[in-house]
């Protein structure tokens, strides 16, 4: 690495931190956010990912040159590459983008709404989408409202919009929205726990828990995350199970390996 900062350590949240992450994620200052680092260490992953490609990519050019090569990647790279469209739209207008907590800063409504029992979450992509949703939940008056009508409008006057959709999807449960919403090709869908995640059907069928054998958990076995990837021809095989110098607890804690 190169540069006035290439002696220093990298540490993920330090990186969320100077890469500009941390500025468009948590809830906005006039609702007492702060800016949050991820839930995950990102930084770390994406560069990983884009370690991955350029390795492929140095493999692929190996074929035509002959040559092997240096690769230089950094943490702080990455984290900037993927900014990408706030990023490329703070480039293009100068405007500084503010932290907009769930919400999208060109599209509305794109964000969690609360219903009876839960947050839950509408993704409106368009007009006519927007149209149906108003429609499903009883607000057909709000896809008329030249203040609401097209995005454009929907965006300037976010504030204004937000809350009244709010207080109809309120009056019913989650479950009644998502099922109502799916039925009328409104994009929608829940905010499930990690407990939610890995019981859902669609996880399960595309196999993204997988349970290996593991000599330090009482040959019980472990569950682990599976592969993304799917290939026709060559697939992804589990061999063995990260080793681990301590039995896995009954109930395992994240910080117990900490």
């Amino acid at each position: 690495m190169t540069g006035p900062y290439a002696k220093r350590p990298g540490y993920d949240f330090l990186i969320q931190g100077m890469g500009g992450i941390m500025s468009l994620t948590g809830k906005p200052d006039e609702e007492g956010g702060e800016p949050m680092k991820c839930g995950v260490g990102i930084a770390d992953v994406m560069c990983g990912m884009y370690a991955s490609v350029a390795i492929l990519a140095a493999l692929n050019a190996r074929h035509t040159s002959g040559k092997g090569q240096h690769l230089d990647i950094s943490l702080l790279d990455c984290q900037v590459s993927w900014l990408i469209n706030q990023g490329t739209a703070y480039l293009v207008s100068g405007e500084t983008p503010v932290r907009r907590g769930n919400e999208h800063p060109t599209i509305i409504p794109y964000g969690t709404f609360p219903a009876s029992d839960q947050a839950f979450i509408i993704a409106a992509g368009n007009d006519s989408q927007f149209a149906r949703m108003c429609k499903v939940i009883g607000a057909s008056d709000l896809a008329e409202d030249p203040r609401f009508k097209h995005n454009k409008e929907r965006v300037l006057n976010r504030r204004e919009l937000i809350p009244l959709i709010g207080k109809h999807t309120k009056i019913q449960t989650s479950e009644y929205w998502l099922k109502a919403m799916e039925e009328a090709g409104v994009p929608c869908g829940p905010v499930n726990d990690l407990a939610q995640t890995f019981a859902d059907p669609q996880i399960q069928h595309r196999e993204m828990t997988v349970n290996m054998e593991h000599r330090n958990n009482n040959n019980d076995g472990v569950s682990l995350i599976g592969n993304p990837l799917n290939f026709s021809d060559t697939p992804i095989q589990y061999k063995k199970a990260p080793l681990c110098e301590q039995k896995i607890p009954e109930k395992f804690s994240p910080n117990i390996l900490a």
